[in-house]
C-alpha cells in the first residue's frame, strides 16, 4: 500500500535542487573539468600576483611613513631653530 505524503513547496525546491547535483567527476564532460582546473590556474595565479602587489604595497606605505616621519621632524627642527 503506497502512503500519499504531501510535501510543502520548499521541500520540492530542495529536491529538484538535489536532483541536479552534480555527483562527481564522471558526469561531468571532460572538456567542463579541463575548464574547472584551467579557471582554478588562473585563480591561484590572481591570488600569486594580488600577494606580491600587496607585499610591493606594504613595502611602498613603510617607506612614505619613514619618510613623512623625517620630514616632519626636520621641519620642527628648523621651527625650533628660528626661535
Amino acid at each position: 500500500m503506497a502512503e500519499n505524503r504531501q510535501y510543502n513547496h520548499e521541500y520540492k525546491v530542495q529536491a529538484v535542487k538535489l536532483a541536479n547535483l552534480d555527483l562527481g567527476a564522471g558526469s561531468q564532460p571532460p572538456q567542463s573539468a579541463m575548464t574547472f582546473n584551467e579557471k582554478l590556474i588562473r585563480l591561484r595565479q590572481q591570488v600569486k600576483e594580488q600577494d606580491k602587489e600587496i607585499r610591493r604595497l606594504k613595502k611602498e606605505n613603510e617607506f612614505l611613513e619613514e619618510t613623512s616621519a623625517f620630514f616632519a621632524a626636520s621641519r620642527l627642527k628648523s621651527a625650533k631653530t628660528k626661535e
